[in-house]
């Protein structure tokens, strides 16, 4: 059964993202994919009306959950959804955060992560500066969830950046980590490809890496180079630029026999945790 990542170039018409999401959805079905990697903003990219199609989609009026569910569905998949622009459950009225849903093969959601690190960065190409926290609201939480392939940690793209969230989806019993990101261009090409490896070695995770990858509307232009790669760092399947399916098999036995030969998860002297608890005043 292999690991799957989609590497898409959403532009800002929900649907026409849809179809081509769904094709190759279809192809990572046939291919004999469990699990399926979409990137950020896959279903809109470059909208100013982010906000309201996510109040849409919690209102039970916007197109992509359905979507969403009848793929899970029809085609056995579980599908990690990449962000929408969801407000907070139970609250519909409340600011929007990056939300990565984890649907299941019956359309069924088992988990929700919202994404905890925003970019607020100043960055030297053309758009200058991206400010996330102008529409969305941090998450609080990891989350890890059971999947036929493994023990999934969830992350979202500046999440990369943060090797403690990395650690603690390990202590939380990680096994693979998904990352849909969309990375800008500039950004990318200076570190992308090593933050991608860096955590899957330091975790001794799967990382499986969904980017988006091209020219968006409003002159963002994304780094592509979505990747699988396996927990002793090695690049398994990498796309450049376009869209694209990048399929990988998962070695459990081989996974075990790197975390056993080298033990460095029980070889920390310390975790963030406890060093925060040790620098407490008595």
């Amino acid at each position: 059964m292999p690991l799957a990542v989609i590497q898409l170039v959403s532009q800002d018409q929900v649907q026409v993202n849809l179809d081509r999401a769904r094709a190759l959805l279809e192809q990572a079905a046939e291919a004999g994919a469990r699990l399926v990697v979409l990137p950020e903003n896959f279903a809109a990219m470059g909208r100013r009306d982010l906000a309201d199609l996510g109040r849409a989609e919690a209102a039970g009026s916007g197109p992509v959950l359905p979507w969403l569910q009848q793929a899970a569905r029809e085609l056995g998949l579980w599908i990690v959804a990449g962000t929408l622009p969801l407000p907070p459950d139970g609250q519909p009225s409340g600011k929007a955060l990056a939300c990565c849903l984890l649907i299941d093969d019956q359309g069924q959601r088992v988990a929700r992560y919202d994404k905890l690190h925003l970019f607020d960065v100043d960055v030297a190409d053309g758009r200058g500066s991206y400010r996330e926290s102008d529409d969305y609201a941090p998450g609080a939480r990891l989350v890890v969830a059971d999947t036929p392939v493994g023990r999934l940690g969830l992350t979202v793209c500046y999440d990369l950046r943060f090797p403690e969230l990395y650690a603690a989806l390990r202590d939380a019993g990680a096994e693979l980590i998904s990352v849909p990101s969309a990375f800008t261009a500039l950004t990318g090409a200076a570190h992308w490809q090593v933050l991608v490896r860096a955590r899957a070695i330091e975790t001794q995770c799967y990382l499986l890496a969904a980017n988006q990858g091209g020219l968006h509307p409003g002159g963002r232009e994304t780094f592509g180079h979505s990747a699988i790669v396996d927990p002793w760092g090695r690049l398994l399947a990498e796309q450049a630029q376009g869209e694209a399916l990048l399929l990988a098999p998962r070695d459990a036995a081989e996974q075990a026999a790197i975390r056993q030969r080298m033990p460095v998860h029980q070889h920390r002297r310390f975790s963030v945790s406890s060093a925060l608890r040790s620098s407490a005043p008595e």
